[in-house]
């Protein structure tokens, strides 16, 4: 795999931004290699474009397959247009693709071959980017924040009320405020297949509970699965595993790691 870095300026954003691209070696050469399949990889708080490949194995397990992997920082913006004037979901879900696009012609821009990932943070991103648009065919969420719910006692843990409000405005505990996971089911499309997971002693654990009831009563299709498990990496690394095997990848299986 190539690993590519690339600086740019947002014109959304209004700031220098970095995103990482994990490209199939086998497509810088060969001129038959095209409409690359592509994972978007979301980090949690506190994380950054890096996270991802400092701590877990994706390198290794990508390796064998025809799939590219997209990095982004949020800078712990939640992937969101946050009320502090930061427009994340518009940057990641017009500006980015395009950008890629156009430097990277091979990459798929079929709805059927992208997809997005997360975890924590990034598993409330992952769902936000693909319920609030149609870009995404596979969203996944790794103990995903789909519920703050059980995030206000911890406030003070988590940079304090004037950090929350920057991104979501005053009423971010309320109920069936615009961030909440429900308030995008009315729009949301039913073609996104969706995968969670989340271990059984993460604070979590509880949201995805509410989380499953609630989209799989909407109607969507949904692979839940728990196991014993903390908000930890060490989880993180293996179920990044089990969501590349539920993606429509392609694996050259006489190279394939056992």
């Amino acid at each position: 795999m190539a690993l590519l870095t690339l600086d740019y300026k947002s014109e959304v954003l209004s700031m220098s931004m970095t995103l990482k691209l994990l490209y199939p070696e086998k497509a810088l050469y060969a001129t038959e290699v095209e409409d690359i399949p592509v994972l978007y990889l979301l980090h949690g708080m506190s994380g950054d474009v890096d996270t991802w490949m400092r701590r877990t194995s994706i390198e290794r397990y990508v390796k064998d397959t025809n799939l590219a992997l997209v990095f982004l920082d949020t800078h712990d913006g939640w992937y969101s247009n946050t009320h502090s004037g930061y427009r994340y979901f518009d940057a990641f879900t017009q500006e980015v693709p395009e950008l890629l696009a156009n430097l990277f012609p091979k990459l798929s821009r079929k709805r059927s071959k992208t997809f997005v990932a997360g975890l924590s943070m990034g598993g409330y991103g992952a769902l936000k980017l693909a319920l609030l648009t149609n870009r995404f065919s596979y969203a996944a969420s790794l103990s995903g924040a789909l519920d703050f719910q059980d995030l206000e006692p911890l406030v003070d843990d988590f940079r304090g009320l004037t950090y929350w409000r920057g991104v979501f405005g005053d009423q971010i505990f309320a109920k069936n405020q615009p961030g909440d996971l429900v308030t995008w089911l009315d729009q949301a499309d039913r073609k996104t297949k969706l995968f969670a997971w989340c271990g059984e002693q993460d604070f979590l654990f509880p949201a995805n509970q509410r989380a499953q009831v609630l989209l799989e009563e909407a109607g969507f299709e949904l692979t839940f699965t728990s196991s014993p498990g903390k908000h930890e990496w060490y989880y993180w690394d293996q179920q990044i595993q089990e969501v590349l095997k539920w993606l429509p990848i392609d694996y050259q299986e006489e190279e394939r790691l056992s």
